[in-house]
């Protein structure tokens, strides 16, 4: 695999590139941001936010708005609402520093085993727990598996790769709490090792995208369920899986 590294500090950069390469990888080194968008387009670009040139989130900007190439942000920024931004803006992932070569490459393989579409023998699309369609439908809310594509009240909603499978984790069954392990096992990986503060920070860029935070309810010690806001005093009726086809 082909590894874009968008890294302004030699002393990071060196050592990591040797890390990555010990585990097969071909890694090439742009050290502004104008640099790598100007690079050919890698399987993977790792994007440090502060670069010399311009800042790291513009860089994703760009880049995702060129490319679904899989982008993990490698950031010593201890803010929350830069690493949100940069999953809204379409990172699939991000590592704080310092942090290590393993770590880094549990993190690429997981990025791109989501980026990968699955496709069963036959060569349809597995459906979902949606039907035969793939679309589900949650108040508002459409979800169709088939495409990864959701809308609200009929709107698009962009999301990226981990927001989309953190989603469909919560809507598996809506109102039903699902476990912080549960989710990490679901939408990262079996026995995620990384630190959970990063599924806290893909819920907070997903309250966002949703535009209401109370469509994410958190179950204090235990997890986080998936609610309808008009729904949030009884149980969840979401209405019934369309078939046909949905409101696209």
């Amino acid at each position: 695999m082909r590894v874009l590294l968008i890294e302004d500090d030699d002393r990071v950069a060196g050592p990591l590139m040797e890390g990555l390469r010990r585990f097969g990888f071909t890694v090439e080194h742009a050290r502004t941001g104008g640099a790598g968008l100007s690079a050919p387009e890698p399987a993977m670009v790792l994007l440090d936010l502060g670069l010399p040139d311009m800042d790291g989130l513009d860089v994703c900007r760009a880049l995702r708005a060129r490319s679904p190439v899989p982008i993990i942000m490698i950031t010593a920024r201890d803010d929350e609402v830069d690493r949100v931004l940069g999953l809204e803006l379409g990172a699939d992932d991000y590592l704080s520093k310092p942090f290590g070569v393993r770590e880094l490459v549990a993190r690429i393989r997981a990025v791109t085993r989501r980026a990968r579409p699955t496709v069963p023998a036959g060569g349809d699309t597995e459906p979902g727990p949606a039907g035969g369609s793939g679309v589900q439908q949650i108040g508002p809310l459409t979800i169709d598996r088939r495409t990864r594509q959701v809308r609200l009240n009929r709107s698009p909603i962009a999301l990226a790769p981990k927001e989309f499978d953190l989603l469909l984790c919560l809507a598996e069954d809506p109102g039903a709490v699902c476990s912080r392990q549960q989710i990490l096992d679901t939408a990262w990986e079996p026995n995620y090792f990384g630190p959970t503060k990063t599924l806290d920070v893909h819920i907070a860029a997903l309250r966002r995208k949703l535009g209401d935070s109370s469509w994410i309810e958190n179950i204090r010690g235990i997890g986080f369920r998936l609610v309808p806001p008009a729904d949030r005093d009884g149980a969840v009726s979401p209405t019934p899986t369309e078939r046909g086809g949905g409101p696209w």
